[in-house]
């Protein structure tokens, strides 16, 4: 086995699971919530400096604004399954979990395109 441990995976599958948990039980989180949410978003910042190499900028930036773009165009079908109580509950967990989806990426994308407008400013 290698001694190689590669945190910036664990910080991504870490941010998946946690973003999960957010949208199936962000009512009963209460106050830790808040908490929660900012461990989500310094696990966008490790994933941001550790996971994206140089030739996975482009991709990574622009799945990421397909991730920030989805709750927008899904907001008429989150109106149509708030009918009822199951709906509603169904629609609470979507938008909590596409909330925690866009703070945990977010930094990520931040940290990612700082380091491609600073390596596009070196010189040759």
């Amino acid at each position: 086995m290698k001694g190689n441990v590669n945190y910036g995976q664990y910080a991504f599958l870490g941010g998946i699971v946690i973003a999960l948990l957010v949208g199936l039980a962000s009512n009963m989180l209460g106050g830790a919530l808040p908490i929660v949410l900012g461990v989500l978003g310094l696990l966008g910042l490790v994933v941001g400096l550790l996971n994206v190499s140089d030739k996975e900028v482009t991709p990574f930036l622009v799945a990421t604004i397909a991730l920030l773009a989805v709750p927008s165009a899904l907001q008429p079908i989150m109106m149509l399954l708030a009918t009822g109580e199951m709906g509603v509950a169904m629609a609470g967990m979507m938008n909590g979990f596409l909330g925690a989806i866009a703070i945990f990426v977010s930094p990520a994308a931040f940290v990612v395109a700082l380091k491609s407008i600073y390596s596009l400013a070196q010189p040759d």
